[in-house]
């Protein structure tokens, strides 16, 4: 079963703003690069950099927590390690997240969009050596099929963002909701061989409109009502590395 790339996304600094992009590479046992390398810790999470280990997304600021999270359109140069965000309002923030400097005053500026919001103090934090920020302990790069998000919005009667489900990859070619039924199976994503892990089971996150950053419709609950399940995507592990660019196709083995 054939479908294509639709779109191809990376998340930087866990919760903020996803970044599209037109291609990426792969590599075997490895994370989605560039993605989830921060996470911006609202309190204490207990991440200990020597041993680090997977920790709750309810221990950062994410949208299942605080919505006005994305209030901040964020972008992240991987070269110079600029990070750079604004927000209606807001005078803009740009700062090295590799640098205390640049780290602190992220935290300064989230403070003040997310005041009355957050715990605190905030940190930002780095994912040492491979480790990254993800959701899942063992699913690496996530896979979204578009027409099932089209599915769910059509039974509730409005369009759904797909940007909601902060997938990596957005594919277009397969039925809605067939990816439910491919745990253990071999799929190929243009250079790149994977294994299909399992559904995704969705969160509080979906709920918010990542435009107005207002929780707007329960997408967990319309999810189980509608379909007696609460997933939308699919987790892969990478098998064989490979590039993948949009347009590629995507096989079931």
């Amino acid at each position: 079963m054939d479908a294509r790339i639709a779109s191809i996304y990376r998340h930087p600094v866990k919760g903020f703003t996803p970044e599209r992009l037109t291609a990426a590479t792969l590599e075997a046992g490895a994370c989605f690069p560039c993605d989830r390398l921060y996470a911006v810790e609202d309190g204490p999470s207990g991440f200990d950099p020597e041993a680090p280990g997977h920790i709750s997304k309810m221990k950062f600021t994410v949208l299942a927590r605080i919505p006005a999270v994305a209030k901040a359109r964020t972008a992240y140069d991987e070269a110079s390690g600029v990070f750079t965000a604004h927000a209606e309002g807001r005078p803009d923030f740009a700062g090295d997240l590799r640098t205390d400097a640049g780290r602190v005053g992220l935290e300064a500026w989230l403070a003040d969009l997310l005041d009355g919001e957050i715990r605190g103090p905030l940190k930002v934090i780095e994912g040492p050596g491979a480790h990254r920020f993800m959701d899942s302990r063992s699913g690496y790069v996530s896979i979204v099929n578009l027409a099932s998000v089209r599915d769910l919005g059509q039974r509730l009667g409005m369009d759904l963002d797909p940007l909601r489900f902060r997938a990596n990859l957005y594919v277009e070619g397969w039925p809605a909701w067939a990816e439910n039924d491919w745990t253990g199976k071999t799929l190929t994503v243009g250079g790149a061989t994977t294994e299909v892990l399992k559904p995704i089971v969705r969160c509080a996150a979906t709920h918010v409109d990542p435009t107005t950053a207002e929780r707007d419709v329960e997408l967990v609950k319309a999810l189980f009502d509608t379909y007696e399940h609460m997933f939308c995507g699919i987790y892969v592990n990478v098998t064989a590395g490979g590039a993948v660019a949009e347009g590629d196709t995507l096989s079931v083995i």
